[in-house]
């Protein structure tokens, strides 16, 4: 029977091994979700240059084997190097060896590119029926998207986000941060493993793949249900939600306040602590369709009450409330504000007396038996090249 630290230190997907062939975000942040999982991950870098995210910089960290881009360090942790030119006849039988003996082979290639080397999905599965393969693409793999290249800050610009993001008057603006890349590295790792339990059932594994652009167009969630269901073309709404309110900044004395009263009862809260118990009984602003119709009107009323107080005032009041409320954070408050929260949303790998300890941000899946862990620090290019070719018998 296994024991409780035995199944910790394994990790839920400790059984299973990727062999990864993408670069870059989308590709790497699924398997580095895997490889915190417990999966032994597999990068396939080319030789010299690496991922093309080892050259992202700056910021640089220095852990005593010289800079290293925290781009790259942010999703590729939990994961062994091997370099491999899959134009070199040699290198080709190691990745041909490394892909047959993998539960999963991923990639994000453009489309033909695997077949091309004899590792695509029908080529690997003619010899093991069991494996599973994704590829990620910008557009898909059929049709002129095929020929497309596919980056996140192009696709949010293509898909409508960037149309749905900014202030009203303003220009389209991206999101800060690479939310396509991130929706689409998570929405792999998830069609993964559907594939592995299914595969558990039935014995023969399957083709997964993903695009940037559909994981895009999904993610509009709300926004994209307005076009499909309702054939409306949503446009920028600024730090307002389209369908409530009060559910935006509002400024204080000193700054801003987020709020987000999202029910009639936090509504009925909201004005209570605000001293305008009075609101509720407007019909300017009674219902939520009453509020976003008069959304102009109750952000001046709100703001004319918060001018008499802080922001660290009105977020204690309103919290202890129990109304969603709090301070706009720079990124590194937002860490301290996690920590006061008791979420500990640091990972630490100890360093070894040459190389200073690694940091990185948390995994944010909880298991109790097997939670994620930060077993490996990022691999230097080829760091595990002879280790892994060993295994393989090369």
């Amino acid at each position: 029977m296994t024991t409780p630290d035995e199944r910790r230190l394994r990790g839920a997907l400790g059984h299973l091994r990727i062999a990864d062939f993408s670069r870059v975000l989308a590709g790497p942040l699924a398997t580095m979700v895997l490889g915190d999982l417990g999966a032994d991950v597999v990068k396939v870098e080319q030789p010299g240059a690496g991922d093309d995210t080892r050259t992202w910089g700056p910021p640089w960290w220095d852990d005593g084997d010289g800079p290293a881009s925290t781009y790259f360090l942010t999703l590729n942790r939990n994961k062994r190097s091997i370099a491999l030119d899959l134009r070199d006849p040699d290198d080709l039988v190691v990745a041909s060896r490394l892909a047959l003996e993998a539960d999963v082979v991923i990639d994000n290639f453009r489309p033909g590119t695997m077949a091309r080397f004899g590792l695509d999905r029908d080529s690997l599965a003619a010899e093991q029926p069991g494996i599973i393969t994704c590829s990620v693409s910008g557009f898909g793999s059929d049709g002129r998207g095929a020929e497309l290249a596919g980056y996140d800050f192009l696709v949010q610009a293509m898909s409508g986000i960037m149309h749905v993001t900014g202030e009203v008057d303003g220009e389209p603006s991206k999101v800060g941060s690479a939310v396509v890349d991130k929706l689409t590295g998570l929405y792999a790792a998830i069609g993964i493993l559907a594939a592995v339990e299914e595969r558990r059932v039935t014995g023969l594994g399957q083709h997964v793949e993903v695009s940037l652009m559909q994981s895009a167009l999904a993610g509009l969630l709300n926004v994209a249900s307005a076009h499909v269901a309702a054939d409306v073309d949503p446009g920028r709404h600024g730090n307002r939600h389209p369908s409530i309110a009060p559910y935006e900044p509002y400024r204080a004395a000193d700054g801003l306040v987020a709020v987000a009263a999202a029910s009639p009862v936090l509504w009925q809260r909201f004005a209570d602590v605000l001293g305008r118990s009075d609101w509720c009984d407007d019909p300017r602003f009674a219902d939520n369709e009453a509020r976003v119709a008069n959304v102009e009107v109750l952000a001046g009323e709100i703001e004319a009450v918060l001018a008499g107080g802080t922001v660290d005032d009105w977020v204690a009041r309103l919290q202890a409330a129990g109304i969603p409320a709090g301070p706009i954070n720079d990124v590194r408050s937002a860490f301290t504000t996690a920590e006061a929260l008791g979420l500990d949303p640091v990972a630490v790998h100890d360093g070894d007396g040459e190389r200073e300890a690694f940091r990185s941000v948390r995994s944010p899946i909880g298991l109790s038996a097997t939670p994620p862990s930060v077993r490996r620090r990022p691999p230097r290019t080829d760091e595990h090249g002879d280790e892994i070719r060993g295994e393989l018998g090369r």
